[in-house]
């Protein structure tokens, strides 16, 4: 009997492993597609795409607070390279919308942007920082890295935003020295690292992403080396002036206007 228990216990083991689902993509051959087109401008290169599936079928267990089991849809998240386009500067990746198999898979959202391709422009010590992201829900599942409300649009999805350069300088928690992409509604999340425009197009089946580099306008800041009642961060803008009224990030409004200034004298 002691000699038997352990092929009993692995027979159980193998009968309870093959009721597991299959858990993998498997779009069918005429699953439609959802295509995302990046324009990408110089000194500007794409981000990896980052893709969520969600089930209805396969369900992820969590539990509350007082212990009580909460079933929520379940979730397969891929990374996809956008290719580019020929010699164009368009690049583009196409995602089945029904991504199949035994979960029964369909799209949920994808994460994407552009970041500044030569850091080391600015310095031999400067790295990227953030900016130049883009999150589109499918659905009406939220996306992990979001804050806010989505901006909801109908159909297809065409988004064109001007960036500008920000190069910062920070002190507390650590030298370091970024240049990062600010566009309009970055950080207006719930925090300073919301980096991510959302937007919901439920009935989308092209997304098209066009960001504007106006490189000539860069905007400078210096974090205070003290933290205290009274230190700000220093801006200055490429008009020349320069602003400390406790903000942590660049006005995006005050760039717009010193370009449009700038460009209506030309």
């Amino acid at each position: 009997m002691i000699k038997k228990m352990p092929i009993a216990i692995l027979t159980l083991c193998v009968s309870l492993s093959g009721c597991a689902k299959d858990r993998s993509l498997a779009p069918p051959a005429d699953s439609e597609q959802m295509t995302i087109t990046v324009k990408v401008p110089q000194e500007l290169e794409t981000e990896t795409l980052e893709v969520m599936y969600r089930s209805a079928v396969c369900k992820h267990i969590t539990h509350g607070a007082s212990g009580e089991r909460i079933e929520l849809e379940g979730y397969h998240g891929i990374d996809v390279q956008l290719q580019r386009l020929g010699a164009s500067d368009l690049y583009q990746a196409r995602l089945p919308i029904d991504s199949g198999g035994a979960c029964q898979w369909h799209l949920s959202n994808v994460m994407f942007g552009v970041a500044y391709g030569n850091p080391a422009r600015f310095g031999e010590n400067v790295t990227y920082g953030a900016g130049g992201g883009v999150v589109v829900m499918f659905d009406h599942n939220r996306p992990s890295r979001s804050s806010g409300l989505p901006i909801k649009v109908d159909g297809d999805l065409t988004i064109r935003k001007d960036y500008y350069l920000w190069l910062s300088e920070a002190f507390l928690g650590g030298y370091r020295k970024q240049i990062s992409l600010e566009g309009e509604g970055e950080g207006e999340g719930e925090g300073e690292g919301d980096i991510y425009v959302m937007y919901q197009a439920l009935q989308a089946r092209q997304v098209y992403f066009e960001p504007v580099l106006h490189s000539g306008f860069l905007v400078t800041s210096v974090q205070p080396k003290v933290k205290k009642k009274g230190n700000h961060t220093s801006f200055t803008y490429p008009d020349g002036s320069v602003v400390t009224d406790g903000r942590s990030r660049p006005d995006f409004r005050k760039l717009q206007a010193i370009r449009q200034a700038a460009e209506s004298k030309q």
